[in-house]
């Protein structure tokens, strides 16, 4: 976990790195490969290709690297990452073989886990150690022990069974068939049931009587998924989440020193020292199959590979036309319309608990759901879906400067809240117009549980679904660049290649889905050598 100081040359500039020559020299070298956007997954793809000897040029529109997992300073002297917060499911293949830890890579496990306050003014912290979450929830809900032993034990099971800690992680390589994941899964229907079939809602009914527990893991069933947990498949959110090794610690999340967005400063780094050649500030116009890129400036660069670190749906619209029918059909199926709203928030003090008070307890070191009632999960969706604000949110939050002060002056904390459901667009008005209604809503939902919230609140970044489009360049401000729902995953899920000649796709649309998970790239940069190796 952790690691000796080290400099980072992509950290030190906030990854504003800019361009290494001018584009005219750029556009006059020979390349191999492309890479389309400098997001994580982007990086990692550029760092492998570039090891194994191609000559490797990456290209962001934006003039900061990282995509959706960057480092900005939404106030003065504070340093968040926008839009991701926690390293859980960063695969260690990827931060062994690119040397994370030597380049500064260091976290440190939520090991807390997940407090949840009820407004009866009961609370539980779901702890990550299985003997202190066992006294919490025999003291919380005593007929509830058996259950929630047997919840961990099949989400267990599933992971041992799909994601062992070696090389026959199905996450590593081309994404297992159907009948190739059923093999591992036997006899276990219950493992099968939870991968692809249940709601979230059935599966805690299933296991718990505590209607409170219950509702407290609800929200695990939907991050970042435009569904309600009462939706058939939802369930299989929660294994993806909970199916990460970081740090040999099974289900773990973490904070990253420095935030989330040194991920993608150490991927760059890594990509950069192997030889890879990445440009910040350079918009690409076109994806020209077979032959390279056209800029936004029009200049043309060429290489026989473009892979593409954007979304289905923006890599469709740089392909102006050129893409294979069939596929565009797949990627245009896919559903891409975010349903999340983020909010970086400047703290003078962090939220009061009316159910555990204190100003820095353990609940504090973990993560913290606001949650919903059965009915409010159901209403929120509904008004969601027809252009409406709910009357509350879920949200989720996590406190970066608590494990990391450097991130934020003395005295101030920061808080990240990710909160579901918002609309993309209204039925009435915009997102202009409606921001500082969804301010006021999240800190509400939070604050019925909190004696000091909104007035412990310095100031607030709101960021709804087309704020994340227009930011990151994620179609429909959908964090995962597509569902990661069971009809969207595995084979199902879209492949590194394309049936466009030279093309490629290296993103969260890709297998494993969703998260700051890296493995993405490195599978995208495999596929790129084995099928060059079989031309050569």
């Amino acid at each position: 976990m952790a690691t000796q100081t080290a400099f980072s040359p992509t950290a030190d500039c906030l990854g504003q790195i800019g361009l290494p020559a001018p584009v005219r020299e750029l556009a006059s070298r020979q390349w191999d490969v492309i890479v389309v956007g400098a997001g994580h997954n982007g990086l990692a793809c550029a760092a492998y290709l570039a090891q194994a000897g191609k000559r490797v040029l990456v290209l962001e529109s934006r003039e900061r690297v990282g995509g959706a997992c960057t480092i900005e300073e939404p106030f003065p002297g504070v340093r968040m990452s926008p839009c991701a917060y926690l390293a859980g499911l960063l695969h260690p293949l990827v931060i062994e073989e690119l040397n994370l830890p030597r380049r500064g890579f260091h976290w440190t496990p939520a090991s807390n886990g997940l407090f949840v306050p009820f407004l009866d003014g009961s609370s539980i912290q779901l702890w990550d150690d299985d003997e202190q979450c066992e006294a919490e929830i025999r003291a919380f809900s005593p007929q509830d022990v058996e259950g929630w032993k047997a919840m961990s034990a099949v989400l267990r099971r599933l992971r041992d069974a799909l994601r062992p800690p070696d090389e026959r992680d199905l996450w590593i390589g081309e994404a297992p068939t159907r009948e190739e994941i059923e093999v591992r899964l036997g006899s276990d229907d219950e493992a099968r049931k939870l991968l692809f079939e249940w709601s979230m809602a059935e599966f805690v009914e299933r296991y718990l009587h505590d209607e409170r527990l219950q509702v407290a893991y609800l929200g695990q069933g939907v991050i970042g998924t435009n569904a309600s947990p009462f939706d058939p498949g939802t369930a299989s959110i929660r294994f993806h989440h909970a199916s990460g090794r970081l740090g040999g610690m099974p289900g773990m999340w973490g904070y990253v020193k420095g935030g989330m967005g040194m991920v993608s400063f150490y991927l760059a780094d890594a990509a950069r020292e192997a030889g890879a050649t990445v440009a910040a500030g350079v918009p690409v116009g076109a994806i020209l199959p077979g032959e390279g890129v056209r800029l936004e400036s029009s200049e043309r660069i060429s290489a026989r590979v473009v892979i593409s670190n954007a979304d289905p749906r923006q890599t469709l619209r740089l392909l102006h036309g050129a893409a294979d029918a069939d596929w565009q059909a797949r990627v245009e199926s896919i559903p891409i319309e975010g349903c999340t709203v983020k909010l970086n928030v400047l703290l003078r003090e962090l939220p009061n608990f009316t159910s555990r008070p204190g100003s820095c307890e353990p609940h504090h070191f973990g993560q913290i759901n606001a949650p919903l009632t059965k009915e409010e999960w159901k209403s929120g969706f509904a008004a969601a879906r027809a252009g409406k604000l709910p009357e509350q949110l879920w949200c989720e939050l996590y406190f970066q400067s608590v494990h990391d002060r450097s991130v934020v002056p003395e005295g101030q904390h920061t808080m990240s809240v990710f909160a579901q459901y918002v609309p993309y667009e209204f039925a009435n008005g915009n997102w202009d117009s409606h921001r500082e209604a969804v301010r006021n809503l999240a800190l509400n939902s939070l604050g019925r549980f909190c004696s000091n919230i909104p007035d412990a609140v310095q100031d607030a970044q709101v960021l709804g679904p087309p704020d994340i489009e227009k930011k990151v360049g994620l179609t429909g401000g959908h964090i995962f660049q597509g569902e990661c729902l069971p009809p969207y995953m595995w084979s199902r899920r879209l492949s590194p290649r394309t049936p466009m000649p030279g093309v490629y796709l290296c993103g969260a649309c890709t297998h494993p889905g969703g998260s700051v998970i890296a493995i993405n790239g490195r599978n995208a940069a495999m596929a790129v050598l084995k099928d060059a190796a079989v031309k050569a």
